[in-house]
């Protein structure tokens, strides 16, 4: 009898345990080990880069990071990824979340989950300030340059069907063919054009179109298998919206105390709202 009692504890015991292993999951794992582990470019100013003095990561990207981490309970580390690297590198689990530059795409949204959007990149038309032309219409049937292969190229393309877009190796060398007016206009991120009308000479100054071709959403990326996680992260964005720390973070590095000057025109939600 005593022994059938030790046993049925034994089975009890066992069964908990393996109970408690069942539920376990991500969130249960970085608390526990203290840590979350964030894969983030370290190269894309103002998102993530070092700082030219201390070497430390800063930027928008890095406080986004910091953010989850502190709302969580724990302490924050950076893991820095390729772009390349950055899906592979997450769904093998060497790092917990993505703050990386990561633009929702259907195509990508198959292969892991995207949390709210946290950033929206207007992609938008740089022309030069002589040019007379205002509004997006009026480039179409006209040369337009982008950054050959990238997504920009292609999206162009296809909104502007009757005009010609013309790749080049990079911003700079489209810049460049803009200035000597080899095309009429320039298609990337409003962020990409604002650090060119930064650099612009004033002898040849550029200006970007208020309205944006469209918007890209960008999202903290997590693996499709943790919806404890994915819903304390979404939580954790919604929250910081309400309080007005999202928006503090957008004016550290995008507001006009900023180089770049943008405005904020979105609010945190769902990704494809």
């Amino acid at each position: 009898m005593q022994f059938k009692s030790v046993l049925s504890i034994g089975v009890l015991a066992a069964a908990a345990l393996v109970s408690a292993s069942a539920s376990a999951d991500q969130l249960d794992d970085i608390k526990q080990r203290g840590e979350l582990v964030c894969g983030t470019l370290g190269t894309s100013q103002p998102f993530s880069f070092q700082n030219a003095s201390t070497r430390e990561l800063i930027g928008y990207d890095i406080d986004f990071c910091k953010l989850v981490a502190d709302k969580i309970g724990v302490r924050v580390s950076y893991k820095l990824l390729s772009v390349a690297a950055r899906v592979p590198e997450l769904n093998e689990s060497r790092v917990d979340i993505l703050a990386a530059n990561l633009g929702y795409s259907p195509d990508r949204a198959e292969q892991i989950a995207f949390s709210n959007r946290y950033y929206v990149s207007p992609q938008k038309l740089l022309v030069r300030a002589d040019s007379g032309l205002t509004t997006i219409e009026q480039l179409n049937g006209r040369r337009v340059g982008a950054t050959k292969g990238s997504s920009s190229e292609r999206e162009i393309k296809a909104r502007l069907t009757d005009s010609q877009v013309i790749g080049y190796s990079d911003s700079s060398a489209a810049y460049l063919a803009l200035q000597q007016k080899k095309v009429d206009g320039q298609f990337a991120s409003e962020l990409v054009l604002a650090r060119l009308v930064i650099q612009s000479p004033p002898s040849a100054p550029v200006t970007i179109m208020e309205k944006s071709v469209f918007d890209e959403a960008w999202g903290l990326g997590m693996r499709k298998s943790e919806p404890r996680f994915i819903e304390t992260v979404n939580k954790i964005l919604d929250d910081a919206e309400k309080s007005g720390d999202a928006a503090k973070i957008f004016e550290k590095w995008f507001g006009p105390e900023t180089p770049y000057k943008l405005k904020r025109s979105f609010v945190i939600g769902p990704i494809a709202g």
